[in-house]
Formats: C-alpha cells, structure tokens, sequence
C-alpha cells in the first residue's frame, strides 16, 4: 500500500475540493478554517494561563477554595 499524502493523492484530493466547492468558495473555506484555528489557540492559551495562575495561588498560599465547590457542582452534571 502507498502513502496516503503522497504528492498524486494531494493533488487529486486538491482537485476534487476545487470541483466540489469552486475557487470562489475556497478562500472563504479558508478563512473559516484559519478563524477556527485561532480561536481554539486562543482558548488553550487561557486555560495554560488559568492553570499557571492557580499554580502560583497554591504556591502563595492564598487560595481561597472556590474552585473546587465548582468543580464538584459541575461534575454533578455530568451524570445526568
């Protein structure tokens, strides 16, 4: 069996999106796809932050507790 990325198959899998959505769709595809892109990096970001900054709370010592009766209340959902 071949690759299945190999340069023939991008190039037919490349033809058939153009066949499929036309080159005027393409770009707005595109973007889409980039705008997703970035707002889930932006999102993984947050929660990195959101992390370290509890992190440096527990380090410091002045948690406070909230987050884990959040915790609890929200797991309580996911049996449901």
């Amino acid at each position: 069996m071949g690759d299945l990325f190999s340069g023939p198959h991008i190039i037919l899998i490349a033809l058939v999106v153009l066949l499929l959505f036309g080159g005027k769709k393409i770009p707005e595809l595109m973007r889409g796809l980039g705008r997703g892109i970035r707002e889930f990096k932006d999102a993984k970001d947050n929660v990195k932050r959101e992390i370290e900054d509890h992190m440096q709370d527990d380090k410091t010592g002045n948690n406070s507790g909230t987050s884990s009766n959040k915790q609890v209340s929200s797991g309580s959902s996911i049996n449901n």
